[in-house]
């Protein structure tokens, strides 16, 4: 892996006022990425490993992907602009021709849903990793408190 990126993982899932969020990090630096509420309750099921009566959407694409012996390698959040995350969703496709890398741009919640569900790896682009705000403390304060935010 080359070193233009930097690997994170979810540390917290909190509700906010417009959805949830999602704090992505690692022991140097978490930051916080803003989700749909239904979109932070798919991850912290996958996260969880709660079992769902019925397959959700990230589980029909994962059986998708199994059925036209595709992977998912990793996921990669590469960039903010305007307040918006984008991310990249990393494929692999091996056959009887050979193998193929696709690269797909996709929402970051989906990203980060995919890769919970399939269990692979999370990175952050270095540069957007220098970029963001680091929010490590406003996440030990939350879990000091309980999960609450302090007023």
């Amino acid at each position: 892996m080359k070193k233009d990126v930097v690997p994170v993982e979810i540390r917290g899932i909190l509700p906010a006022n417009s959805g949830c969020a999602i704090f992505v990090g690692n022991d140097e630096k978490v930051f916080v990425i803003q989700v749909e509420h239904n979109m932070g309750a798919v991850i912290g099921m996958f996260l969880r490993d709660t079992p769902k009566e019925r397959p959700l959407t990230h589980d029909l694409i994962a059986s998708i992907f199994g059925g036209f012996n595709i992977t998912a390698e990793r996921v990669v959040i590469t960039e903010l602009k305007n307040s918006t995350y984008f991310a990249r969703l990393i494929l692999q496709q091996q056959n009887e021709l050979g193998r193929k890398i696709v690269e797909i741009d996709a929402r970051p919640s989906d990203c980060i849903a995919l890769a919970t569900a399939l269990k692979k790896p999370i990175y952050v682009s270095s540069s957007l990793f220098e970029q963001v705000e680091d929010m490590s403390e406003v996440l030990e304060r939350i879990n000091e408190n309980g999960g609450e935010a302090e007023a």
